[in-house]
């Protein structure tokens, strides 16, 4: 539904200087979710090498993990790991990214690790398997990191993407209809001034005859 304004000068110039500011203002979000999806798409580069070397290196753990478990018994396996043994101590912040505070966390501090279970009764398996987990783990803490920020930037993509056609699509469009209108009333008033101007002038010159 279109907005009903006075057809003046002065709401007129008042459209106009609207009309500008919304212009730039466009400009400036279009601006900011080009550089957000640049920026997305470096992060998104990151977090796929980060997966395929997680995955590699996981895999090696499995394959461990499932010869041990072939080469003992479920009891004795879970027994064994059981209690952890290793302590990571993490640091959360927040950072800027585009205006948006993503998440960012830091190891501050690992403990030595300490064997919690008997190496008599547990396959060698077992200590390659815990040991390859043990140096994968800031690679897992830094792509669940990666993996927040991509969400996040994601949902603010998405949120300046329909501020960006809602500004292009419907407010610019609705206020260069009203600036339209408004110049027409305005050049009709102006000829329907002329039109009686002319007429006064044409009884004024009749009458002095």
């Amino acid at each position: 539904m279109q907005k009903q304004v006075n057809p003046t000068r002065m709401e007129l110039t008042k459209l106009k200087n609207q009309l500008t500011i919304t212009r730039r203002g466009h400009k400036l979000l279009k601006d900011k979710q080009d550089e957000m999806i640049r920026v997305f798409m470096l992060i998104i580069e990151e977090a796929k090498n980060l997966r395929i070397m997680v995955d590699k290196n996981l895999s090696v753990s499995i394959k461990a993990y499932k010869k041990a478990l072939a080469n003992s018994d479920d009891y004795t396996i879970n027994e064994a790991l059981f209690v952890p043994s290793n302590e990571v101590k993490l640091k959360f912040a927040k950072k800027n990214v585009m205006s948006v505070y993503v998440p960012e966390i830091t190891i501050e501090e690992t403990k030595e690790r300490k064997i919690t279970y008997g190496l008599a009764n547990t396959p060698a398996l077992l200590d390659e398997a815990v040991i390859s987990l043990e140096k994968l783990l800031p690679a897992i803490i830094k792509l669940a990191e990666i993996q927040k920020q991509i969400d996040m930037l994601a949902l603010e993509i998405e949120k300046t993407r329909r501020r960006v056609n809602a500004i292009e699509h419907l407010m610019i469009p609705e206020l260069e209809v009203l600036i339209k209108t408004i110049q027409m009333k305005l050049e009709d008033s102006e000829r329907a001034n002329t039109v009686r101007m002319m007429k006064s002038k044409e009884i004024i010159t009749k009458r002095g005859k």
